[in-house]
């Protein structure tokens, strides 16, 4: 169960990267956004469903993993950034310019951490908070790709 644990938490060892995991993480899930978003288009509830099942996956995942490597949100638990890339990609069409515009603003955002993603990372315990302010960011950071495209 450990392995499994570690693999997922650390998005197949991504986060093991010496620089920047964080990014590398979210760098992860950026080639799959346009196909997503082509799932999107045709099924849905499906891709909502796949959402909501990395975003289960990783809390389950990034909790236990805290106690493996021994401490809240360690830099090597990325799979909280490869769900909060998957949100920000719900929000822009299946371009690669556009998933590369979510990819900058979801790091900018899982950066800055704006309420209430300060409020998961500092106060919630555990995965949700792990993973949480990342789907915070996500969102964040695709409602503002959404506009800026719209405004293009």
């Amino acid at each position: 169960m450990r392995t499994l644990v570690i693999a997922l938490a650390t998005a197949g060892g991504v986060g093991y990267a010496p620089v920047a995991p964080g990014t590398w993480g979210a760098l992860v899930a950026v080639p799959f956004l346009p196909w997503l978003a082509g799932l999107r288009a045709r099924a849905p509830v499906c891709y909502g469903a796949l959402l909501a099942g990395v975003a289960a996956v990783g809390v389950w995942a990034a909790g236990r993993a805290e106690v493996v490597f021994g401490g809240k949100d360690h830099s090597r638990i990325v799979i909280d950034e490869v769900a909060g890339q998957l949100v920000a990609g719900a929000f822009v069409p299946g371009t690669w310019s556009a998933a590369g515009l979510a990819f900058v603003l979801f790091r900018i955002f899982d950066v800055v951490k704006p309420y209430p993603a300060s409020v998961f990372d500092r106060r919630v315990p555990g995965g949700l908070g792990v993973v949480g302010d990342d789907l915070v960011a996500g969102a964040y950071a695709g409602l503002v790709a959404w506009v800026v495209l719209r405004l293009a």
